[in-house]
């Protein structure tokens, strides 16, 4: 009886596979996924405001979300919101985060810009 026929894998680095279309491996592929940043701005855009707490150790948040997935116009929205609110912020996949309750200026500044807000 040989070594071989009696040993099992433990482990393998192989992944199975490269997809042809991103380079990945099969398992971790980026095709399928919604690239971000590449949805058109509509001429109407509906934004809706939310207030969070949870998991920020117990500092508030102002959400907007809602948007259109433009990474220029979520950027540009989201400094432009920065700069009129004097605070930090984020971009989000679908929305902007600015630092602290201030859900009123920053409904002004949307509708200001002709957004219809919610919320």
């Amino acid at each position: 009886m040989s070594v071989r026929s009696n040993t099992r894998l433990v482990y393998s680095t192989d992944t199975g596979g490269v997809c042809a279309g991103c380079g990945w491996p099969r398992r971790d592929c980026k095709c399928s996924r919604p690239r971000a940043g590449t949805e058109p701005v509509p001429t109407r855009i509906v934004a809706k405001l939310r207030m969070e707490k949870k998991g920020r150790g117990g500092k508030t948040v102002t959400v907007v979300y809602g948007l259109p997935r433009n990474a220029a116009f979520l950027k540009s929205l989201c400094s432009e919101l920065k700069r009129s609110c004097g605070t930090g912020g984020a971009v989000l996949d679908d929305g902007v985060e600015v630092q602290g309750e201030l859900r009123d200026r920053v409904r002004d500044v949307l509708e200001q810009k002709g957004y219809l807000v919610t919320g």
